[in-house]
């Protein structure tokens, strides 16, 4: 039910001082329209998209050309194309700055911590830079990291754009098979390592999954220093070297920045591989730069020399966001490992310490603080922070009672969803605007969304597909290796004919904020993290003991679970052992965060007439939920195996 009383309103100043505020006249006074408010600008920034976006641009005074034409083909979401005469350079504008002050600040759980200045930066981004081009590197050319969220992840990416290689990376978690099918698909032309890390107190070493994974890629490996022996690690490998030895003969000097244009690719994501290996996502610099810069500048109301924190992953797009706030002139905060090791108050030191601005986490770290009778309110100084973002999963009713209870009273919360998709936000926060329990605060500038019924028609009140009726810059250039785009148009646009379907429940409020209620797909999203079943079944299907099984994410304690069903081999019962050997084949080939909750034994699997396994019809079963189109399924009563299981009600 929805409140009558919002949990947080900003005062007349905050509003009046916001870059929002300020960007909203500048744009009413630039094209001599009437702007009176919010509303009337989000639906200006629609209208006229491609003066928006040029507003952006100027306003954030982004380097590069801009050239004449703003966009062309805007009303073919496929075909549209923003700024195509601009040329830029992505690293130029993330670094803006020289200078003695913070520009990195890091924290690897309670074992290391370390500064870096924006000099350090630069000098580091000009070594890298010269010595991946004697190596042969350049533009369009890939470069792919397993690696924490530290410094030198960032200082490796900043060279690789500089440049105008294309970055993909990810979290050192990942098994040797995730690796392979994320990276195996780009063919980089060196693969970056961590020699270990620190994850919930314990030493993590990777030197046998870089073993295992150096001869598939076939690329020369950097290791980088972090916990381990980079130097034994390196030499253990065919074509290996320390970043250390790799840029030792190198001076320091002037970055120099390759002029690109504005859809050139600059970063590689990958989908969660729900019906196979994970699709390679490619987005452009252009359109992740204007993005970014719009949502930290305005939505965020990021300053120059706030400090940005945002607890993730490199395998996560909230990485790719976070760096961008370099761009802004802030000092971005990095943390990686188990934001609960040695104890739960790990990130809020780190936040009282270092006067974080903005906070930046998942739903479910919200209410494992709450779970956990964490207090920041009363056990910490949060006084510079002025707001807490909140996204991965939706953020429960009572998580954002929690954050004004047990957190900060004065704070703007956000809770925030887009993906991986279009590296950025379709719905976020808004400093003008208040915040309700339970509610999104709005739609981004520039995005013409909207909640959609089955027949296309836009709802009020009821839930429906998130969908967004115009092209935006931050659109995927295209996936990689689907040369006619039919991978592409599938992901998105079979659903509604020239309309970007998102994959989520949506619903709009009375107070023009929405509510995601998850996804409508079969994406897994266990604590706010997209992986997809296809990774759990490359590996439990090895066994010889599994003779098929399908997964699905169960809605549990205000988050996902993951469910894996099995069909085993004739005369078989699923016991205790059998599901440790499950789960340890998952957490070794896939990852951590791929192992179920449960594991169940099912006597048969239901299947289309075509042999596919149905995934969304078993979750609709163990939801309660109508399942739409039994005729399809080649053995529909299999589907009254998932009902009433005893084992999903606890």
């Amino acid at each position: 039910m929805l409140e009558n009383t919002p949990l947080w309103t900003p005062g007349a100043d905050r509003i009046a001082a916001s870059a929002m505020t300020a960007l909203r006249l500048w744009c009413a006074d630039r094209y001599n329209t009437q702007l009176p408010d919010h509303d009337t600008f989000h639906q200006w920034s629609i209208d006229n998209r491609g003066a928006f976006w040029s507003a952006v641009w100027d306003y954030c005074e982004v380097k590069g050309s801009k050239g004449v034409r703003e966009v062309i083909d805007g009303d073919v979401m496929l075909d549209a194309r923003f700024f195509p005469d601009a040329e830029l350079n992505f690293a130029e504008n993330l670094l803006p700055k020289t200078g003695a002050g913070d520009a990195l600040v890091f924290w690897g759980e309670d074992k290391v911590r370390d500064r870096w200045s924006w000099d350090r930066l630069n000098g580091t981004v000009s070594r890298l830079q010269q010595a991946y081009r004697a190596m042969g590197i350049g533009r369009g050319d890939r470069i792919s990291a397993m690696m924490p969220n530290m410094p030198e992840t960032i200082a490796c990416m900043l060279a690789a754009s500089s440049i105008g290689a294309i970055w993909s990376s990810c979290s050192p978690d990942f098994g040797d098979q995730g690796v392979i099918d994320r990276f195996g698909q780009i063919e980089p032309k060196l693969f970056i390592t961590c020699d270990a890390y620190w994850y919930n107190g314990k030493l993590q070493d990777v030197s046998a999954k870089v073993g295992n994974v150096e001869p598939v890629l076939k690329a020369p490996v950097l290791v980088v220093h972090y916990a381990g022996d980079a130097e034994a690690l390196a030499a253990s490998l065919r074509d290996g070297r320390t970043l250390n030895s790799f840029t030792a003969s190198y001076e320091a000097k002037a970055v120099e920045f390759e002029p690109l244009p504005f859809s050139h690719p600059l970063y590689i994501l990958f989908s969660s591989g729900t019906t196979g290996v994970p699709k390679c996502i490619v987005h452009s610099a252009g359109g992740t730069l204007l993005q970014h810069l719009k949502e930290h500048r305005f939505h965020c109301d990021l300053r120059e020399a706030d400090k940005l924190f945002y607890f993730t992953t490199c395998g996560w797009m909230m990485w790719n966001w976070l760096v961008s706030g370099l761009a802004s002139g802030a000092t971005l905060c990095l943390f990686d490992g188990s934001p609960f090791a040695p104890d739960g108050n790990v990130l809020w030191n780190y936040a009282q310490e270092e006067r974080f601005a903005v906070f930046g986490t998942s739903a479910k770290y919200i209410d494992a603080v709450r779970k956990g009778g964490i207090e920041p309110m009363k056990s910490h100084d949060l006084t510079t922070l002025r707001l807490i973002t909140s996204t991965g999963s939706p953020l429960s009713p009572e998580g954002f009672s929690f954050v004004y209870e047990g957190i900060k009273a004065d704070v703007q919360l956000a809770s925030i969803s887009g993906g991986t998709d279009i590296v950025s936000c379709f719905v976020l926060g808004n400093p003008v605007k208040p915040v309700w329990k339970g509610e999104i605060q709005g739609p981004g500038l520039g995005l013409a969304m909207d909640v959609w019924d089955d027949d296309g028609k836009s709802v009020r009140g009821e839930k429906g597909e998130l969908v967004c009726t115009k092209a935006f810059p931050s659109m995927p250039v295209g996936f990689w290796n689907d040369s006619d785009g039919a991978k592409y148009k599938a992901a998105y646009f079979e659903r509604f004919d020239n309309i970007w379907c998102h994959g989520d429940f949506a619903e709009w409020t009375e107070h023009g904020g929405l509510i995601i209620h998850g996804r409508s797909d079969a994406t897994l999203n266990p604590g706010g993290v997209r992986i997809g079943t296809a990774e759990i079944y490359n590996q439990v299907e090895q066994l010889e003991e599994v003779a098929e099984a399908i997964c699905i994410g169960q809605d549990w304690d205000d988050d996902v679970r993951v469910i894996l069903f099995v069909r085993l081999a004739p005369g078989l019962t699923l016991d205790a052992d059998l599901e440790k050997k499950i789960k340890t084949r998952i957490r070794v080939g896939a990852s951590p965060r791929h192992v179920p909750a449960k594991v169940i034994q099912v006597a048969d699997i239901p299947r289309t007439k075509s042999g596919k396994i149905v995934e969304l019809a078993v979750r609709e079963v163990v939801h309660n939920r109508p399942v739409k189109n039994k005729e399809a399924l080649a053995n529909p009563e299999a589907l009254e195996l998932f009902a009433g299981l005893e084992m999903l009600k606890r």
